[in-house]
């Protein structure tokens, strides 16, 4: 394809396509009003924003868009708690690109597993075992109890809405819970057989 030197012409071609933005001049990638429209119809256009990387306006709108765009964003706005905070709504693994402060800011990490259970991968120890914060990872994806702290993967609770949510949530379960369930189950179907 060949690169686009006309203005009008680019912000056509990136309102429909933001990854377009690829394939205009150096001049228009660094032209705000051309990113801007890139970012906000695809937001990891922002990759491809040269100067613009770096302008706050900009990776807002791209993390608006895609909360993945964070990790195409200069690395000076993953300490950004108001950028951060809007990819982890659109994304929550953008948690992993974050500073550990904000993987320890329970706001944040809430967020972020609001939208999707696994991003509790990437909370602090402290937050994986909070039970507020693995409540509503595992609610959301009951798998993610795999990444809570080993305390709270013996709560009956916790473990109890993981299951719930997804089945196979059991398997990663204390095993100290997990073998009470199975003892359980087992003493119940020997009395429905009898």
């Amino acid at each position: 394809m060949k690169i686009i030197t006309d203005k009008n012409e680019a912000l056509i071609v990136v309102r429909q396509d933001g990854m377009a933005l690829r394939y205009v001049s150096f001049e228009l990638s660094s032209d705000k009003e051309v990113v801007l429209a890139a970012v906000m119809q695809d937001g990891r256009a922002v990759d491809y924003a040269c100067k613009l990387k770096a302008d706050r306006e900009v990776v807002l709108a791209a993390v608006k868009q895609d909360g993945e765009a964070l990790g195409y964003a200069s690395a000076e706005f993953w300490v950004d708690r108001e950028i951060v905070l809007t990819a982890v709504k659109r994304y929550g693994e953008a948690l992993c690109l974050t500073s550990k402060e904000l993987q320890n800011d329970k706001e944040v990490v809430l967020e972020a597993v609001m939208q999707n259970g696994k991003a509790l991968l990437f909370a602090s120890d402290e937050l994986r075992g909070d039970k507020e914060v693995v409540l509503e990872a595992v609610m959301q994806n009951g798998k993610a109890l795999r990444y809570a702290s080993y305390e709270l993967r013996g709560d009956k609770e916790v473990v109890a809405k993981a299951v719930w949510q997804n089945g196979k949530a059991l398997r990663y379960a204390s095993d100290q819970l997990r073998n009470k369930i199975r003892q359980i189950i087992q003493d119940n179907l020997i009395k429905y057989l009898k």
